[in-house]
């Protein structure tokens, strides 16, 4: 019997081990990778996910500006608000936006960036997401409070996607003393940029010439690019 009992005992503490094994792997956050001494995540699927979970809310917000139908808003807000509640407090790893980013990018190499200061900036995501869902699910409102946050939100999610700039990391240094590590294009690093990341006067007049050209078309050709297209088959066929 003592040996059964011991038998039982050694299983039990086993499975307690494991238990407790599973638990630690679902709620890390981030990937523990050889050469980095923190957790980090895959950049280049955050950004995935940020493209993806920027043209659905654009598309919500864009049905609100011209039907006035708040419905696909109130369901994008609340899947927002789901999805990145699991990166936060479960795992990054579960996130479905995150997943499906993964799989666009499967065959791109991994662009690793520091896991803390990523939570630190979905932590904002999360506050700004759940007071979007509060005003306009829960209170069933909308205000120019609502835009803000939804404005702040996309904001947020072009930067990331666009440029690669996560901004929500930006203020993670000024709430933690540790030292920020392993940002997107080593930004992190204090360093002179290389001849290519350079901008000469030459470019900068380039850019302004652009503006000045986009200037003159809007007020040059106005009146003949407001004129209300007609049917193609109607003007082949001469019929306007």
């Amino acid at each position: 019997m003592e040996a059964l009992h011991s038998l039982i005992n050694q299983h039990s503490l086993k499975l307690l081990w494991i238990q407790n094994e599973l638990m630690n792997s679902i709620k890390q956050f981030g990937e523990n990778v050889d050469g980095y001494d923190i957790p980090v995540l895959n950049e280049r699927e955050i950004r995935a996910a940020a493209g993806i979970l920027f043209l659905f809310m654009l598309v919500a917000i864009l049905t609100v500006v011209f039907t006035n139908d708040f419905t696909l808003l109130k369901y994008a807000v609340t899947i927002f608000l789901t999805d990145i509640s699991i990166r936060v407090f479960i795992n990054p790893k579960f996130s479905p936006f995150l997943i499906i980013g993964r799989l666009m990018v499967r065959n791109q190499v991994p662009e690793y960036v520091g896991a803390p200061q990523k939570k630190f900036a979905w932590m904002i995501g999360f506050v700004l997401s759940a007071l979007i869902f509060v005003l306009s699910n829960v209170v069933n409102s909308y205000g120019p409070i609502t835009a803000l946050v939804c404005l702040i939100c996309l904001v947020f999610l072009f930067w990331e996607t666009a440029f690669g700039v996560c901004l929500g990391c930006k203020f993670y240094g000024k709430f933690h003393k540790d030292k920020v590590q392993y940002c997107p294009g080593e930004v992190c690093e204090v360093k002179d940029r290389q001849a290519i990341q350079k901008t000469s006067k030459k470019q900068l007049l380039i850019v302004l010439g652009f503006v000045v050209y986009i200037v003159l078309i809007v007020l040059l050709f106005n009146d003949t690019l407001s004129e209300s297209p007609e049917s193609l088959w109607d003007i082949i066929t001469g019929k306007v």
